[in-house]
């Protein structure tokens, strides 16, 4: 029975973030809507509240196209992997409710985000499009150059706390913030989230001029709704993520709802303020500029190792 509580808590976990990917779309449209001045989705049930719903019966309810000499089998597998990955990392949120609590969390955030690369490279691959395959070597360009700034900056805090495990991150934020000591860190953590979920202003995955919808161009149907649902879920957990790491979440319950929900808002909020970067300024921002200050963090909090 004790490797049964575990299991139960996570399927539970996963139930609530797929509920919760539903309304956060919801919540785009309509914080997209009345940014543009306009309404957003208010006719399926109260308020537009099933939208959701409906767009998830309509999309699973249609016939799924294959494009003309496809990988057929990593077409299919590839949304599929998207999601798992994604799901994965959700369990290395320790909750208070929850019982999965991984001591090595940082090292597996790592291995599944990396991991990530391959779905999103996978389904435009095996797509057999030119625009499909432009825009997962834009996507998977972009993710790697984000990734490496991402570790150097992770690895720093790591030194500071002294643990992998999220839930120590937590622990020694008891008297003031790591956001408050370490703010350059959050605001480049901040940039390098909405470039790793592929949001504006770092969207380069597609592109409306060039690639239209970019790697997932070939997508209908089920698979679709996959790489969406991955997405969205992927914001959530990057929202969350930020709030443990950086602002002390696992104190309280209802703060660390209230403090995921804003970053998700934030999230939304870019990209209906932002416009899309050129390609080569992401590049210059990402290997010029973060990469530089995010290795001078990380032999900063190395030398407090060692000399402190």
């Amino acid at each position: 029975m004790i490797y049964v509580y575990p299991l139960i808590s996570y399927l539970m976990l996963i139930i609530g973030v797929l509920i919760c990917v539903a309304f956060i779309v919801l919540l785009e449209r309509k914080v997209l809507g009345y940014i543009q001045l306009r309404k957003g989705p208010n006719k399926v049930g109260v308020i537009g509240i099933l939208q959701s719903f409906s767009d998830a019966i309509k999309l699973f309810t249609k016939e799924q196209m294959v494009p003309s000499f496809s990988n057929i089998v990593v077409f299919f597998l590839a949304p599929a992997f998207t999601f798992t990955i994604i799901l994965f990392l959700w369990g290395v949120i320790p909750m208070n409710s929850c019982v999965l609590n991984l001591e090595l969390g940082g090292l597996f955030f790592f291995c599944c985000t990396s991991l990530g690369v391959y779905g999103l490279m996978a389904s435009g691959w095996s797509s057999n499009s030119n625009y499909a395959m432009l825009g997962a070597m834009r996507g998977v360009a972009q993710t790697i150059s984000y990734e490496v700034s991402m570790a150097f900056l992770f690895i720093g805090l790591v030194f500071m706390i002294n643990s992998l495990n999220f839930e120590d991150f937590t622990n020694n934020q008891e008297y003031t913030i790591i956001m408050l000591t370490s703010l350059p860190i959050f605001l480049m953590w901040l940039a390098s989230s909405l470039a790793e979920t592929n949001r504006t202003p770092f969207d380069f995955a597609e592109g409306e001029s060039e690639l239209v919808s970019g790697f997932n161009i070939e997508y209908g149907s089920g698979g679709f709704a996959l790489l969406f649902l991955a997405e969205y879920a992927s914001i959530i957990f990057m929202s969350y993520l930020m709030v443990v790491m950086f602002l002390g979440g696992l104190k309280s319950f209802i703060y660390m709802n209230m403090m995921g929900m804003i970053f998700c808002f934030i999230f939304i909020w870019m990209r209906g303020t932002y416009p899309r970067l050129r390609y080569d300024k992401l590049m210059t921002l990402a290997w010029k500029s973060f990469l530089p200050n995010s290795l001078s963090f990380f032999m900063f909090y190395l030398a407090l190792k060692f000399f402190i």
